[in-house]
């Protein structure tokens, strides 16, 4: 059976899909339904998971996560397949919408005001924009030592936000947009750092556009009702159960490609 080791944040492990993933840690959100489990089922792999919500590039690569090693450690080389989603940690991108999402009386709180407010700063986001193409290829380039013989996939982003001038309430249109150029950037910075180090791209992102959180078949959850996630359901902007197939199906496409 062929190795796959899956890697990423929140994206990929799937908080909030029952059930979790046996023996996952509490705090990672891995979920059994997640798309590498998905892939995994539909393709007879021998999984490593080790997705973690949260996760950032740093984790991936050198940071412990919550007492977990970094990600990159589940690589032996034996790899046929590895798969990783990141980086919108990295810039703030769902921090920043469930931000946008919170009643405006929550900006002037003293504990969270200057924080949401920071999220929600053009130009702070732009420079984490900025910074995250260089780790995005850090990822890459170690991937591709440690697992040298494997197809290494990054796996962008589902789209969460409807087109431009398409309401998305409770966001703001200002908020809105802010959001649309993050997640358009780092879709762009993704296929850029994949092309450096000898990587392919999963397209989620264009292939979700019709399927944002706010459409009739949505492929992400919207934002939650005052900030409060409901227990049992997936969690607020990430992926649902639709989405995480969607997924999985563009992955093992992916693969049956030469």
């Amino acid at each position: 059976m062929n190795r796959y080791v899956a890697l990423g944040s929140s994206m990929a492990a799937g908080p909030g899909i029952g059930p979790r993933a046996a023996g996952a840690p509490r705090w990672s959100g891995r979920s059994a339904r997640n798309y590498p489990h998905l892939v995994a089922e539909r393709l007879n792999l021998d999984l490593v998971d080790v997705t973690f919500s949260g996760a950032t590039t740093a984790h991936l690569l050198v940071d412990q996560q919550r007492g977990a090693s970094p990600q990159i450690a589940a690589l032996d080389g034996s790899e046929d397949l590895v798969t990783v989603t990141i980086g919108g940690n990295d810039v703030g991108y769902i921090p920043l919408l469930m931000a946008a999402a919170l009643p405006p009386m929550a900006r002037r709180l003293p504990l969270v005001g200057g924080r949401i407010s920071e999220l929600l700063d053009p130009d702070i986001r732009d420079r984490a924009l900025a910074e995250v193409f260089d780790s995005l290829t850090a990822v890459g380039s170690a991937l591709r030592r440690r697992a040298a013989g494997a197809r290494i996939f990054f796996v962008d982003y589902l789209t969460l936000l409807p087109p431009a001038g398409a309401p998305a309430p409770p966001l703001s249109e200002a908020d809105a947009d802010l959001g649309r150029h993050v997640a358009a950037t780092l879709e762009r910075i993704t296929a850029d750092a994949a092309a450096a180090t000898g990587c392919e791209v999963v397209s989620a992102a264009a292939a979700s556009r019709d399927h944002h959180a706010w459409s009739a078949e949505p492929w992400t959850t919207g934002p939650a009702r005052y900030g409060v996630p409901l227990p049992g359901r997936p969690a607020p902007l990430h992926p649902n159960g639709a989405g995480m197939s969607a997924v999985a199906g563009l992955v093992a496409a992916q693969l049956s490609r030469l």
